[in-house]
Parts: structure tokens; sequence; C-alpha cells
């Protein structure tokens, strides 16, 4: 009896092993996926925006109390925005505060009284390219043609429905 229950402790030890072997398998082919070549390459996390109610109280907090390194105040008015940059060690963050009746972060600001995390920007090497993709794969861009960015460059904004719930600025590097 004793060498039976060995026996069928063995047999089920071994279906158990190949079972779970069997199960890594599996698991390890959803891993693999074959990405086509892009024209366009994502690149860096350039920013997160944050828009604040109070622009002079937000410089403080950054320049005065954490010590941050922070830009002077910029208008864009073409973007119904003043803007102020703030460095960190490997990106920056945008302060964006309402400038004129227009602006986009009014209505932000009108939702989220004490200010939030506005939008996120991610370099891309060819913008006209990560449109002319992005189109394709039903990602709504927010306009027809770049915009020149605070950084002077040319962005775009992606539907933040299409992209979980985030607005993504995309800036060309």
């Amino acid at each position: 009896m004793a060498a039976s229950m060995v026996r069928v402790t063995g047999l089920l030890c071994r279906v158990h092993g190949v079972i779970q072997a069997k199960r890594t398998l599996c698991t390890s082919k959803t891993l693999v996926q074959k990405i086509p070549n892009s024209l366009w390459k994502l690149g860096r996390l350039n920013h997160v925006a944050v828009a604040v109610p109070d622009l002079e109280k937000a410089r403080s907090l950054y320049e005065n109390v954490l010590g941050a390194k922070v830009s002077e105040t910029v208008p864009l008015p073409e973007h119904g925005v003043y803007t102020i940059f703030v460095e960190l060690g490997n990106t920056k963050l945008e302060l964006l505060h309402p400038l004129g009746e227009k602006s986009p972060i009014s209505g932000f600001l009108q939702k989220n009284k004490a200010g939030g995390m506005h939008h996120i920007c991610i370099e891309v090497d060819d913008l006209k390219s990560a449109m002319a993709d992005l189109k394709k794969k039903n990602i709504r861009i927010l306009s027809d043609e770049p915009k020149i960015g605070a950084h002077g460059k040319p962005v775009v904004f992606l539907h933040p429905k299409d992209c979980d719930g985030v607005l993504v600025e995309l800036e060309e590097s």
C-alpha cells in the first residue's frame, strides 16, 4: 500500500509539473508581440502640466519652499495660458494659468477649483508622421495642424478619451 501511495504521489507531482510548464508556456506566448516598424518614435517625457488657480503662489511653492529652478512667467496668447516651467532632474513641470476668457485652463479650473494635473507631454521625432499614424489608429487629434508650443516647437494634443483619460501633448523633439 505504501509503495502504491509513493507511485501515485510521484505521478501527481509529474502531472502537476507538466501542467505548470504548460501554463507558463501559454502565458509567455501572450507576452511576445510583434510591433510593426514605425516611421516615428516616441521619445522622453518632456513635462507634466499642472493647472493652478494662483500662479504666483504655485511659483513660490516650487521656488522658495521646494528649492527648484523656476522660469519666468511666459504668456502664450495663442494657447490661452500663462506658463512657468519648473526644472526637475529628469523632466519639467509646466505650471498653467488662464490667459483670456477663452482659455482652456479656465474651464479646467472651474471643474477643479484647487487645480491639478492637466496633461503630459511626450516628445516624438517626427510629429507629422505620428499624426498620420495615430489618425489611422483612430486616435483623435484635437487640431488639424500642429501649433507652436511653449518651447517653440510644433505640438498637438490627443483626445483624453482615446488615451485612457489622459490629455497627451506630443511635441516634436
